[in-house]
């Protein structure tokens, strides 16, 4: 089969203004527990797009940790290319596809580092091998080979014998504060659903259907 032959329709449902919230994080929310529900594989794994300050743009999967009215939560390296990038332009998107609901949400907004309150009780949270990669490894740098990442884990443990790491200075939270998402929903014919919530001046939620 020749990849343009590749096709898949689409008619698990739709989405109605009528159906949709008028809050975007409480619509997402439903569609979130709906892909939890679905025993979807990896429902918070989302794509996070950024860009350098010369317009230069680099995506890669993370994992959402937490949302609410604010943003949408994720942690990582500040060291790394994305954290680079975000320092320089703070503005990034986020994808989440989830095939077997013919779903995909996208967000737009800006982002901030979260409190360092936040980022020290999340790491602590997380398992041991966890917390010792994070302070393992230079994220998006070079390295020599794989044997000298494990022999930095084997000095870490030496340095943290009894498994009390502390958060990493170059490790912590980001916040994306949305100014813009849409929902889309596969339909048949490619006659998809989208509904996109933008926010305006006076920090309410406008929403509009747009043509697939």
């Amino acid at each position: 089969m020749q990849i343009a032959d590749m096709r898949k329709e689409y008619a698990w449902g739709g989405l109605s203004e009528a159906d949709a919230h008028a809050d975007p994080i409480r619509q997402f929310e439903k569609w979130f527990q709906q892909a939890l529900a679905s025993q979807l594989p990896e429902p918070n794994a989302m794509t996070l797009a950024t860009a350098a300050a010369d317009g230069q743009p680099s995506a890669r999967v993370v994992l959402l940790k937490a949302f609410d009215a604010s943003g949408f939560t994720f942690f990582s390296n500040y060291d790394s290319r994305k954290g680079r990038e975000i320092a320089e332009n703070p503005r990034a998107a986020l994808l989440f596809f989830w095939p077997e609901l013919q779903r995909q949400i996208r967000i737009e907004g800006t982002v901030e580092r979260m409190p360092e309150a936040v980022s020290d009780a999340y790491f602590r949270s997380r398992p041991l091998g966890s917390r010792l990669s994070a302070w393992a490894s230079r994220q998006s740098e070079v390295i020599p080979s794989r044997e000298f990442l494990e022999e930095r884990v084997r000095a870490l443990m030496q340095r943290f014998p009894d498994g009390e790491t502390p958060c990493p200075p170059h490790w912590g939270g980001y916040r994306l504060c949305p100014l813009c998402l849409e929902f889309w929903q596969g339909r048949p014919d490619r006659l998809h659903d989208r509904l996109r919530y933008r926010r305006t001046e006076n920090h309410d939620w406008h929403l509009e259907r747009l043509s697939p």
